[in-house]
């Protein structure tokens, strides 16, 4: 009879310490469980801001570009807006202001500018969200014809490596670049076979936005 209670007594021990171990664990879980994953991470960055496309404070605004504009305490005068083609964007109170041009650092000088005749001490920054300006075309005999982003420096060679190769009926020597100067189109010769030999460096030249390579 004295075992019998024993054994009772212990099983009923046992299954009373076994939540609270268990809730033991889950409260020393939670104190050293942070309480997102931005603190996780030691990410304390406004979520809600938009990511900057280009970090690069010499970067030109073009047209199609997409801006952010932040006005401190200037709810109605933040907001993201697309540079329209004529290079402009518009602003409550400023109206049109060119933004084609310029880097942003000098259209958030532009812009405070315009804005101290109708606000005290105005803070403005721009943002690039989106950069849709700097774009050029490779059309006829490649792999990959279409719109490819213009990078830094670009070259006619190294546009041509990201279009997927030649096709088979490829004029590789007649190949040439169409560029808009001064209201006109002109077209400049390129050779892929003297390039890549070494011959005719000049014909590498470095790409514009809105550079088109015909590869007929």
């Amino acid at each position: 009879m004295r075992k019998s209670v024993k054994l009772e007594t212990f099983l009923l021990v046992s299954l009373l310490a076994v939540p609270l171990a268990g809730q033991e664990r889950s409260n020393n879980k939670s104190k050293g469980k942070p309480e997102n994953l931005a603190t996780q991470r030691g990410d304390n960055r406004d979520e809600s801001k938009p990511l900057p496309a280009t970090n690069d404070p010499a970067y030109v605004i073009g047209p199609d570009d997409v801006l952010d504009i932040n006005a401190w305490k200037e709810p109605e005068i933040t907001r993201t807006v697309p540079v329209r083609p004529d290079g402009k964007i518009s602003l409550p109170l400023i109206n049109d202001i060119q933004a084609a041009g310029l880097t942003p650092t000098q259209l958030a000088t532009a812009i405070t500018e315009k804005l101290k005749k109708y606000l005290t001490e105005p803070q403005v920054t721009v943002i690039v969200t989106a950069i849709n300006s700097r774009r050029i075309y490779i059309m006829g005999e490649v792999g990959r014809p279409g719109t490819f982003q213009l990078l830094p420096n670009m070259t006619i060679l190294q546009a041509l490596s990201g279009a997927g190769g030649f096709t088979q009926f490829a004029n590789m020597k007649g190949i040439y670049l169409l560029r808009t100067e001064g209201g006109k189109q002109i077209k400049y010769p390129f050779n892929y076979k003297e390039v890549v030999k070494g011959q005719r460096p000049e014909q590498n030249m470095v790409l514009k936005p809105g550079d088109t390579i015909i590869v007929p």
